[in-house]
């Protein structure tokens, strides 16, 4: 009797890396989707800055191609409303030669580039891969930090106490006294951390804690 395999059809594929585009002018709309989808880059594009906040946002490592003068809000309050809401999607701006210095301001606020109109297709795709990187890296480092969170709620809180003395450099047998326990009792909880959390050595627990920030959080 021959298996079958499971279909491909079942298991959903990624999102494309996607741009955002909002500008209300619809040439330019349609010029820069046609740029980015040629690349195969997925894009939604919008005439105002509502467009976008009413729609849902990708899943995929993302950038916004950001106009600086739109209507209603403008480009700089967007991206201060973006910042308030707490999404990090890299922006780059585009503008004209008159709006220079708000795009200074926009990249003192965090802008991964701008460009000034008119401006060359390699320039925006080479702004847009570099976004596009950029979110990719913050995203992967946000899975990272969720995935050890996840597995420092799975200790308990001795074996919490035990994991940020120990990754602090100090040795069981002060971390034993430290905690008013027994060395044996220290070497039995860290071994329960270490697997725990899932690791070999102790330089990979002195890296979780660093993401973790427990020494920073203690000192505070």
């Amino acid at each position: 009797m021959t298996q079958r395999r499971p279909s491909s059809q079942n298991i959903p594929l990624p999102e494309p890396p996607t741009v955002l585009v909002v500008d209300d002018d619809a040439s330019l709309r349609e010029a820069l989707s046609g740029l980015f989808r040629s690349v195969g880059l997925d894009v939604r594009s919008f005439a105002s800055a509502p467009g976008l906040l009413q729609s849902k946002l990708p899943e995929a490592p993302t950038c916004l191609v950001l106009d600086i003068r739109l209507p209603g809000v403008s480009g700089l309050d967007f991206q201060a409303q973006l910042a308030k809401a707490n999404i990090h999607i890299p922006i780059i701006i585009v503008t004209g030669h008159g709006d220079i210095p708000m795009s200074v301001r926009a990249m003192k606020a965090g802008a991964v580039d701008f460009l000034t109109k008119p401006f060359r297709d390699q320039d925006m795709l080479d702004a847009v891969a570099q976004a596009i990187e950029r979110d990719r890296v913050r995203r992967d480092s946000e899975k990272a930090l969720i995935e050890v969170r996840r597995l420092f709620e799975s200790l308990t809180t001795r074996e919490r106490e035990i994991m940020t003395h120990v990754t602090a450099g100090l040795m069981n047998k002060q971390v034993a006294a430290e905690l008013d326990l027994s060395e044996i009792t220290v070497k039995i909880h860290r071994g329960h951390v270490m697997k725990k959390m899932g690791v070999r050595s102790l330089a990979d627990l002195v890296r979780m804690a660093e993401i973790l920030e427990l020494h920073s959080a203690k000192s505070s």
